[in-house]
């Protein structure tokens, strides 16, 4: 945009002194009118400094991206490759146990509800049903438990245990690959680190001296694994944090929902 503004302001300058020149001719010219001239030359001429020292800067910063890139390179490929791989795998376990937690979170309340009154109404069968049309564990649990209800309410309570047990297990999966993932990657940058500092104490041997420029790429390379290894495992470890909080919210509706249906089966029964 500065660019075109500068592009504009030298093109309105040479216009202004085409029609000055043109001037002259028909009209002499003065003092005031040359020191304004001389005034839009130097503000024209600041501009456009202006706008190369702004480009200059511009072109001199790197991005964030570029940044990044860079010292990826320069922490070697070999222990960076695993990090960023440990990442990559945890941000698709973390995923996939987010939406499939979002799809199994349900409205309990407002299932219990539809359940008695397709008991009130329907009786087992017409419960069934709604259980079968709604998504999620703790719908099927309470199909569970009506599917047993001929059986007594003692068999359907017992049923309703077991497939809880079963549904926890399903909403636990894959999250200890997530965990494995959060203890791997600062481990892995910290055997990047040693691995660096020994190779930087085996320059010193040799060189046979202490030379700061002998040993600082090494020891750049061993912290720089370090921290990726750090990053990588605080993200992780946020996305760890909320699963497993959004869990234990699904297994505490899930228990809230079994006492809940045991009381719908034993009224029923009455």
């Amino acid at each position: 945009m500065k660019k075109l503004f500068s592009i504009l302001a030298i093109a309105g300058l040479l216009a202004f002194n085409a029609t000055t020149a043109n001037a002259k001719e028909l009209t002499p010219v003065s003092p005031e009118q040359i020191s304004e001239i001389v005034a839009i030359d130097d503000a024209a001429t600041a501009f456009i400094q202006d706008d190369a020292a702004s480009a200059a800067t511009e072109e001199a910063s790197p991005s964030f991206h570029q940044v990044l890139k860079d010292k990826f390179i320069e922490g070697g490929a070999g222990f960076m490759g695993i990090v960023l791989l440990c990442l990559i795998l945890g941000l698709a376990v973390a995923i996939e146990r987010i939406i499939f937690l979002n799809m199994a979170t349900t409205n309990t309340k407002k299932l219990a509800q539809q359940v008695e009154d397709a008991l009130a109404s329907g009786g087992v069968e017409a419960a069934k049903e709604v259980c079968r049309n709604t998504r999620g564990p703790v719908a099927s649990i309470y199909y569970q438990g009506l599917d047993r209800m001929d059986e007594g309410v003692d068999a359907a309570e017992k049923a309703v245990v077991a497939y809880g047990g079963v549904q926890m297990g399903q909403l636990e999966k894959n999250v200890s690959w997530l965990s494995l993932f959060i203890a791997v990657a600062p481990m892995l940058g910290f055997m990047g680190t040693v691995i660096g500092m020994i190779q930087a104490f085996d320059k010193i041997s040799a060189a046979g001296g202490l030379d700061a420029s002998l040993i600082a790429g090494d020891i750049q390379v061993a912290l720089l694994t370090t921290v990726f290894g750090l990053i990588v495992a605080i993200i992780l470890q946020v996305f760890y944090n909320y699963i497993i909080a959004k869990i234990d919210s699904i297994i505490n509706s899930m228990e809230d929902a079994s006492i809940v249906l045991v009381d719908l089966l034993v009224e029923h029964k009455k």
